[in-house]
């Protein structure tokens, strides 16, 4: 792994450790981690492979990180107070966090540091994917796909929860009278 790559994972992985204290959610909350995976997507997404079971790997992965961003962001907890709105990551969120980012870069460091390279290789050619380049892309848009379903679902979540602190109450009626 480059020191890019480190810093990368290491930053995504912050991300989420500084919402384990609690703290108001704002913009920074959204753009942080979207200028990240903004930054990894423009560096690392060059091509689609397209060949063999390319795609089929690229969706399998895709759809573990969307899994993890939802279950991520809903265990979140988002509250009003004080006509703010605060955040904070979840053991759950975290936990799920970490062992997404945790498992490719384990991945990574099993591939180009130990016999993963063989196993990967024969696994490949057993399954046709056709190039290493298949591998890069299913486990960036992995971790693109997580980090933007987490921050949507939280989004989404905020927008409720802002709604539901401003909403004011009607009046009840009393119909016993």
């Amino acid at each position: 792994m480059t020191t890019t790559e480190w810093i990368t994972d290491i930053a995504l992985v912050l991300v989420v450790f500084r919402q384990l204290r609690e703290g108001r959610l704002d913009h920074r909350t959204f753009l942080i981690p979207l200028g990240i995976v903004a930054f990894v997507s423009y560096s690392y997404l060059d091509s689609v492979p397209t060949g063999g079971n390319d795609l089929v790997l690229i969706a399998a992965l895709t759809g573990v990180g969307a899994v993890l961003g939802v279950a991520g962001g809903v265990y979140t907890r988002i509250l009003a107070l004080d006509g703010h709105l605060m955040i904070k990551a979840g053991a759950v969120s975290a936990i799920l966090w970490v062992l997404g980012m945790g498992a490719r870069m384990g991945f990574q460091i099993w591939v180009e540091h130990g016999s993963g390279a063989d196993d990967v290789a024969r696994f490949s050619v057993a399954h046709h994917i056709t190039s290493d380049q298949a591998w890069v892309t299913a486990f960036v848009l992995m971790a693109v796909t997580e980090v933007v379903t987490r921050v949507a679902t939280i989004y989404v979540r905020s927008r409720r929860a802002q709604r539901g602190a401003v909403r004011p109450t009607a009046p009840v009626l009393d119909r016993t009278a």
